[in-house]
């Protein structure tokens, strides 16, 4: 790695501003957002890469995936955590493509269901056969129990977040 390019790393990484003062608690949630950010942008890179595309654009096509009979875009952008407006660019962009079709809504003439065409259900399919060999070599650094723990004690961290509810 070259200088320049470490010395980006390291601006960009949230723990380069933790002490030994700093609390425990704090040290880890940093350590968690650094990895977060690290597998995320390796993901984002190989997407645009090697199939010229966003993880936005994954993401939505992978809720789609999921729910063959498709999705209102209300309900996508729920699903995506991003805004309505994010939501039609990304349809609207793979629509032009072919990769997915707008059905008027025989429930609700107002919404249209989006579902992802033949050819989108085949393009996400070797997306995401990559994007899960990616997933695993990211990880292989841990062994198999190590895995198996840091899994369990995120669902106990995840368990006790959830369980706090919402700050208002």
């Amino acid at each position: 790695m070259s200088k320049s390019s470490k010395t980006a790393n390291q601006r960009s990484d949230h723990e380069t501003r933790v002490t030994d003062d700093h609390h425990e608690s704090l040290r880890l949630w940093l350590r968690l957002l650094s990895c977060t950010n690290l597998v995320e942008s390796h993901i984002r890179s190989q997407l645009r890469l090697r199939f010229q595309t966003t993880l936005p654009r994954f993401d939505l096509m992978a809720q789609l995936e999921r729910h063959p009979e498709g999705l209102k875009m209300g309900e996508l952008s729920k699903r995506m955590m991003v805004t309505g407006g994010n939501v039609t660019g990304i349809t609207d962009q793979l629509v032009a493509e072919g990769l997915v079709v707008r059905e008027d809504n025989p429930k609700d003439r107002r919404a249209y269901i989006v579902k992802l065409t033949k050819e989108g259900r085949r393009v996400f399919r070797e997306w995401a056969d990559e994007h899960e060999d990616w997933v695993i070599r990211l990880f292989e650094g841990l062994g198999e129990k190590e895995k198996k723990q840091l899994y369990e004690l995120l669902a106990q961290l995840k368990l006790h977040v959830g369980g706090l509810g919402a700050v208002r």
